[in-house]
């Protein structure tokens, strides 16, 4: 008999990420349900509506033929994604600020439509699957997820390259363990070989960066060391803050969410998030770009 995928434990580059910075921040945006309503959290702001918009229109392409993707320009597509996160929906007080990001993100599929490189080349799409996802480990129970931004079809030689949507003004950190994860997926939801990986900074850059190619044993061999300690954290029900009960960065915003200093604006498009935005007087907007991550 195949495994439970349902009793299994589901992790992806966010949820790893979101563990090894703080077991409470993991806890709170990816266990934790409202009692109330049934429903998981999730806090929207200012970087994130950005992101969420600007990669719904470019991954919207990877489905359409070569000579069809840029019919409609992207920037009247941009228009229709950003109504889904105008005004507190995507965490913006005031308009000012929320022109300031929209402005950013026009520029960025300017830039796309002036430099199309890869995004006017054919890609590889999973239809199969809404949720990339391949066990890590039958024996332990562990399932790992992911949504990867675009996959370059290269012709001649039957090949992929992974590219990965940036929208932050920082480049990733060297030690990410996001090429990895979407390299092990790649390799597993699909035949072809991956023949590399890439960022590509959409505000920075006119094309992507090239990375070196993760080794796929090493990969999943660190990706099941944490997924181990994920869910024996799972099990003991032990999911402290590093920083202690003051709590950090990453977990204070969502706490303030428990305490009530956070505004529910409605609920995800899947209807299993309440999504929250932090109030002005909580003290913890932060900067602008504390998290341009996009929830996948």
């Amino acid at each position: 008999m195949p495994p439970d995928k349902y009793a299994a434990v589901w992790l992806s580059y966010s949820s790893i990420s979101d563990f090894l910075r703080c077991p409470r921040a993991y806890f709170l945006k990816n266990v934790y349900k409202d009692s109330k309503t049934g429903r998981k959290v999730v806090l929207m702001s200012p970087p994130l509506a950005l992101g969420q918009a600007v990669h719904e229109v470019v991954e919207s392409l990877s489905v359409l033929p070569v000579e069809q993707r840029f019919i409609q320009p992207l920037v009247e597509k941009f228009e229709t994604a950003w109504k889904k996160v105008s005004g507190k929906k995507g965490g913006f007080w005031d308009d000012s600020t929320e022109q300031t990001y929209k402005n950013r993100g026009k520029e960025m599929l300017a830039r796309v439509t002036q430099h199309p490189g890869p995004i006017a080349e054919k890609a590889v799409k999973l239809l199969n699957m809404d949720l990339p996802q391949f066990w890590l480990s039958e024996d332990d129970g562990i399932i790992l997820c992911g949504k990867i931004d675009w996959l370059h079809y290269h012709e001649k030689d039957d090949s992929i390259t992974i590219i990965d949507f940036k929208t932050s003004k920082s480049e990733e950190d060297p030690e990410s363990l996001q090429l990895p994860i979407y390299h092990l997926l790649a390799h597993y939801c699909q035949k072809r070989p991956v023949a590399g990986v890439a960022y590509w900074y959409l505000g920075l850059s006119n094309e992507p960066v090239a990375k070196p190619l993760p080794d796929l044993q090493e990969s999943q061999e660190k990706i099941m060391k944490i997924a181990k300690q994920v869910k024996t954290a799972r099990a003991l029900e032990r999911f402290k803050c590093p920083a202690g009960d003051e709590g950090c960065r990453y977990c204070q915003p969502y706490e303030a969410i428990l305490r009530g200093e956070a505004e529910c604006v409605g609920v995800d498009t899947h209807g299993r998030r309440d999504v929250y935005i932090l109030k002005k007087e909580s003290g913890l907007l932060g900067g602008e770009d504390r998290d341009e991550g996009v929830i996948l």
